[in-house]
């Protein structure tokens, strides 16, 4: 088992949101940087780094503080929120990145989450955010009406090797993870799944 902790970045800070609720927000006391240090003392490899800001309006608003974790954190980084064109995934590649993570992407636009993921292999992940067994976008602003296990056997079939499954009821939440779900998702010939949200032992 590989643990990824995680930095959620909104405006440079350490944020938790409760639920993905833009509006119910906690922030840390410490800085990206010093968060990923504390990570590593712990014997963390990965980071799973989240833009925030990005993952609202479809930019990487706080690039320069991912770059930063690349460059000095001594971690992998996988990185996601507002990766949404070819452009962005090049630019994360080229500064860096461990693994880059389509999400709205990948539900509006399926021939351009399989053309990165036949460009760049291992280094693409799919980020499944799910509400009531739905898949979420637009930094879980908008819910759509595909169902979530169904969309992770396509992305499979289109030969995504990685999802990051986070139950959105639960993130934030320290209320234990969505196992059922999860379940399903092993299940699937080929697909490695990370469960997200609600991890709390």
């Amino acid at each position: 088992m590989t643990i990824f902790p995680a930095i959620d970045i909104r405006g440079g800070r350490v944020v938790r949101l409760f639920q993905g609720d833009y509006g119910r927000e906690t922030e840390f006391s410490l800085t990206p940087a010093e968060a990923a240090a504390s990570f590593r003392a712990a014997g963390a490899e990965w980071i799973h780094a989240v833009d925030l800001d990005g993952a609202k309006c479809g930019d990487t608003v706080n690039f320069d503080v991912v770059k930063s974790l690349i460059d000095t954190s001594g971690l992998k980084i996988e990185i996601g929120g507002g990766v949404r064109d070819a452009a962005t995934v090049e630019k994360y590649v080229k500064a860096g990145a461990s693994r880059i993570i389509l999400g709205t992407a990948a539900l509006r636009n399926p021939d351009f989450a399989a053309e990165m993921i036949s460009l760049y292999g291992e280094r693409i992940a799919i980020g499944v955010d799910s509400r009531e067994g739905k898949v979420a976008t637009s930094g879980w602003l908008e819910t759509s009406e595909v169902e979530t296990v169904d969309f992770c056997r396509r992305l499979r079939a289109a030969g995504a090797k990685t999802v990051i499954y986070t139950d959105i009821s639960r993130d934030g939440m320290m209320c234990g993870p969505d196992l059922e779900t999860y379940r399903e998702l092993v299940k699937i010939d080929g697909l490695d799944t990370v469960a997200s949200g609600g991890i709390r032992g």
